[in-house]
């Protein structure tokens, strides 16, 4: 069982920059794949950006060259740098982990567009950017 907890979200302006923070109860011994999912208001939940369980990083087209994630297993976190915010970024983000393969469909609609293959995730953390 991976626990999630997420940090870092709150209010900025556009243009501003954030940092997200995802703390994972533990890392078993094999590798997980770890995501970065948003959910706006009345809308779907979308991938956003992932790290495989063999370190290739992707990214959804909308946040490429804004978004940054890393992963320190030594802490137990993944991160995701988030630059150049615009308003439509204001969303619920939400960290997840599921064992490999990794499977994150972006820019797409339906479940597995969603994720709601992953097992396990966090409760979350408001990103708002507004002026």
């Amino acid at each position: 069982q991976v626990q999630l907890a997420e940090t870092g979200g709150g209010s900025v302006h556009p243009g501003g920059s954030l940092r997200l923070s995802c703390t994972a109860s533990k890392y078993a011994d094999a590798n997980y794949c770890m995501a970065w999912f948003r959910q706006a208001p009345g809308k779907e939940r979308q991938a956003v950006a992932t790290i495989e369980d063999d370190g290739r990083k992707t990214y959804a087209r909308s946040v490429q060259g804004r978004f940054t994630v890393s992963q320190d297993n030594a802490k137990n976190t993944l991160d995701l740098q988030m630059n150049s915010l615009k308003p439509e970024y204001t969303a619920m983000y939400y960290c997840a982990a599921d064992r490999p393969p990794c499977n994150v469909w972006y820019d797409c609609s339906g479940s597995y567009c969603q994720g709601d293959h992953f097992p396990y995730w966090g409760q979350g953390t408001m990103v708002t950017v507004s002026s």
